[in-house]
């Protein structure tokens, strides 16, 4: 039976509010569908650089985890995130701005 999950509004508020917390900036630049849809996280360390993270099934557990997506210039990571934007329009991004690279993901369930 699969693990229930949270609805992904109700887990994106929580992040929010867990970054907020911790004094990270950050900013809902696409919203998708508000009970199922995808998220990515993209970070951005404010030097120009950033990586995006997506969820993904861990096959040797059968676990979702949170796996990088692209990471790179800002610019080449902003360009994935849209093209997967573009094959997904259920699919929330919520960007970051931390210098330390902090994400807190690995706080996050759901």
């Amino acid at each position: 039976m699969p693990e229930p999950r949270l609805a992904t509004h109700v887990w994106v508020g929580g992040y929010l509010r867990l970054l907020s917390l911790q004094d990270i900036p950050a900013y809902v630049t696409a919203h998708g569908d508000d009970t199922a849809g995808a998220v990515i996280v993209k970070l951005a360390t404010l030097d120009g650089q950033a990586v995006a993270y997506s969820r993904e099934w861990d096959l040797m557990t059968g676990a979702r985890r949170w796996a990088v997506l692209a990471e790179g210039p800002e610019y080449e990571v902003d360009a994935r995130v849209s093209k997967q934007r573009e094959f997904d329009p259920d699919l929330w991004v919520i960007e970051l701005e931390d210098r330390q690279g902090r994400h807190l993901l690995d706080q996050m369930d759901g």
